[in-house]
């Protein structure tokens, strides 16, 4: 009994600390997922002055975020791109260029950050200068 016991305690901590784990896993490949797209889409903008219009025209259409689903991405250059952006605590826009997100674990997000539901969103701001967590975005 008590050797079942104590394979139980060691469960109860081991299996919360395992998730915590493979939650931040998943977060750091968001982060580097949306740095290399963030490049590509850099480099398409710098040849044709202006950001693609959608992912889909630079080949990343359709690509998944850890969680199982799609980035999302807009272009803010565009006329009816700058009503969607997505907005810090002050509601000033995070980016110039694009955005480009994961709406992380709880598949929730809303516009501007500071909701609940946007904290664990993985975002780029200030221009591809941040790319993390929403919660940890503090400009």
């Amino acid at each position: 009994m008590l050797t079942v016991a104590i394979v139980g305690v060691l469960a109860a901590i081991a299996i919360p600390t395992y998730d915590r784990f493979q939650e931040r896993v998943r977060v750091m490949q968001a982060v580097a997922e949306i740095s290399s797209m963030s490049a590509v889409i850099a480099q398409y903008a710098m040849f044709n002055r202006a950001p693609p219009a959608s992912l889909d025209v630079v080949g990343l259409g359709g690509r998944l975020d850890p969680w199982g689903r799609p980035y999302q991405y807009l272009d803010l250059t565009s006329k009816t791109g700058k009503g969607g952006a997505r907005k810090d605590k002050k509601l000033n826009p995070l980016n110039s260029d694009f955005d480009l997100y994961s709406i992380g674990k709880d598949g929730q997000t809303k516009q501007p950050l500071t909701p609940k539901v946007s904290h664990d969103d993985v975002v780029r701001a200030l221009d591809g200068r941040f790319i993390g967590l929403a919660e940890d975005f503090h400009p």
